[in-house]
C-alpha cells in the first residue's frame, strides 16, 4: 500500500519518519488538513522562532571588507500548552476517535501514544467505517530536549557606513530526485553609536538589526505503483516558510569577552500544500469490520495550511574572544524560548 511522510517538512527539518496511509487521509478531505494542523502546529511555530535567532552576537560592525564566518544552532522550547491539542468531534466531518480521546499529542509532545482515528463515509444508505489509522504521538521522548532545532551557516561582510550584510544561503539541493530545498537569508546590521558622540569612546556598542529568511521545500509524489488504491496525477508537496526580525541590539565589547543583548519583535508564516488529483479505491466494512462494498472517490489539492507567528523578544548573551576565534551562547524569551549557541572566525 502506498505511503507518504505526513510531515514532509520534518523529513527535511528533523528527519522523523512517522507516516501515514496516503489514501486514509485523502479520503478525511479537508479533516485531514484540520488534523494535521493540530499536529504540526508546535514544529511549525517553532522552527519560525528558532530560523530568527543567532543573527548577531555584538551590538559591534566589522571595518569595511571585515568578515565573518557563523555556525550556529538554535533551538526553540515548545510550551507545554502546545504539546497537546484538543480533539472536538463537531468540528470533523469524518474522523473520529472510538477510543474516545479528548486531546491528541502533537509532534513535540513527549507522549508518543499513538491515537487511532477511524474514517466514516456516508455513502447515502448510511454511515460505514472505510478506513482507520494510527495518529502518531510526539517524537521528543527520543530527543534530548523538547526543541525545535534550526543550524544556520552565515556569513557577514562589512559595507562602507559602519553597516553589516549577513547572508545565509543554501543552494537548490535535490534528493533522490524526489525532493528539493533551499534557503535564502539576508540581514543588515547598521552602527547607531557613531551618532551619539562621546560615547562611541567607550567599549559599548549599539546597532540596528533588520533580516529576513526564506525557505522551499517541494516533493514530488509518483504514483509508482499502479497496483495501490490512490492513483496520483501532477502529486506534490509544497512547503513555504517566511521570516522577519528587527532588533535593537548592544554590547560591552571587552578584550577576551563580549557581553550583549537585544530587545525586538519577530514575525513568520510558512505554508504546507499538497497539490494534485488522487483518485481513491477503498472498502467499505460494517460495524464488526466485514467488508460489504467497494466505493470510489476523487481527491483534488487536499491539503492547503498557513502557520503565522509574531511577537516581541528579549535577548541575553556572552561571546569569548581568542583572536579570530569566537564560542556564543545566548538565550531569547519570547513565546517559544530559544537557546543558541555556535561558533564564529572574526577578522575585522
Amino acid at each position: 500500500m502506498k505511503k507518504l511522510t505526513l510531515l514532509f517538512t520534518l523529513f527535511i527539518a528533523m528527519h522523523t519518519s512517522h507516516s501515514q496511509e496516503l489514501e486514509s487521509l485523502l479520503l478525511a478531505s479537508e479533516d485531514a488538513s484540520k488534523l494535521t494542523e493540530g499536529y504540526i502546529n508546535p514544529v511549525m511555530k517553532g522552527l519560525m522562532y528558532s530560523m530568527n535567532g543567532g543573527w548577531a552576537t555584538t551590538g559591534k560592525v566589522h571595518k569595511t571588507l571585515g568578515f565573518d564566518l557563523t555556525i550556529s544552532a538554535n533551538a526553540s522550547y515548545v510550551p507545554d500548552a502546545d504539546k497537546l491539542f484538543a480533539f472536538i468531534p463537531s468540528d470533523y466531518n469524518y474522523l473520529t476517535l472510538p477510543n474516545g480521546e479528548t486531546t491528541i499529542p502533537t509532534v513535540m509532545s513527549d507522549n508518543d501514544y499513538e491515537t487511532t482515528v477511524d474514517v466514516e463515509i456516508d455513502n447515502g444508505d448510511g454511515t460505514y467505517n472505510v478506513a482507520s489509522f494510527e495518529m502518531p504521538g510526539g517524537i521528543t521522548k527520543d530527543l534530548p530536549i523538547n526543541a525545535v532545532p534550526a543550524p544556520m551557516v552565515q556569513l557577514g561582510v562589512g559595507l562602507p557606513f559602519k553597516t553589516d550584510i549577513k547572508l545565509r544561503y543554501v543552494p537548490k539541493l535535490n534528493f533522490d530526485d524526489s525532493v528539493e530545498a533551499n534557503l535564502i537569508g539576508l540581514g543588515l546590521q547598521h552602527d547607531l553609536t557613531q551618532y551619539l558622540g562621546p560615547i562611541d569612546k567607550l567599549p559599548l556598542s549599539v546597532s540596528i538589526l533588520g533580516a529576513f529568511t526564506n525557505m522551499d521545500v517541494t516533493y514530488n509524489i509518483e504514483d509508482d505503483d499502479p497496483s495501490d488504491e490512490v492513483t496520483v496525477t501532477n502529486g506534490e508537496a509544497a512547503f513555504e516558510m517566511k521570516t522577519w526580525t528587527v532588533q535593537a541590539i548592544g554590547s560591552l565589547d571587552f578584550k577576551i569577552i563580549t557581553l550583549y543583548g537585544s530587545v525586538g519583535y519577530n514575525g513568520g508564516k510558512s505554508s504546507i500544500k499538497i497539490n494534485g488529483t488522487y483518485d481513491l479505491e477503498y472498502d467499505i466494512e460494517d460495524g464488526g469490520g466485514i467488508v460489504i462494498g467497494t466505493a470510489s472517490d476523487s481527491v483534488t489539492d487536499p491539503i492547503d495550511l498557513n502557520f503565522e507567528s509574531t511577537g516581541v523578544r528579549g535577548t541575553l548573551g556572552a561571546r569569548l574572544n581568542l583572536a579570530f576565534f569566537k564560542i556564543f551562547a545566548d538565550y531569547t524569551l519570547q513565546e517559544y524560548n530559544t537557546l543558541s549557541a555556535g561558533i564564529a572566525f572574526s577578522f575585522r
